[in-house]
């Protein structure tokens, strides 16, 4: 499995994760001009939650676990681009937070999912 496939099965797994959550995927790999949203999803509750989730997958933890991968200029990133989404939206986002999803693919047994809620 190369580096693009990794990160393809990374973000399938992640999503899949936030499914089984109950919670519903809005968008997936959003792009604008500045960069992409990895996965904006909605957290069920009263009220509901917009997530905005960045995800890193990882075939091992050489260089540590996949989420540590998150730097605060990747969360820098991450909320000019949540913005930009926001600003393309017409209609009301009452409450929103931003996750991080690291997915660890070993060869042979099941991925381990570490979910971090409110990164930033």
């Amino acid at each position: 499995m190369d580096k693009d496939d990794v990160w393809h099965v990374g973000e399938d797994i992640a999503a899949a994760h936030l499914t089984g959550l109950g919670w519903q995927v809005v968008e997936r790999n959003w792009r604008c001009q500045a960069g992409e949203l990895d996965i904006i999803a909605v957290e069920p509750g009263t009220p509901a939650v917009l997530v905005f989730c960045e995800v890193k997958c990882r075939r091992s933890t050489a260089y540590g676990q996949p989420v540590e991968a998150i730097t605060e200029s990747k969360l820098a990133k991450l909320r000019q681009l949540a913005l930009y989404w926001l600003q393309a939206q017409h209609r009301p986002i009452p409450s929103l937070r931003f996750d991080g999803i690291g997915v660890l693919l070993r060869g042979g047994s099941k991925p381990e999912i570490d979910h971090r809620r409110g990164i930033c």
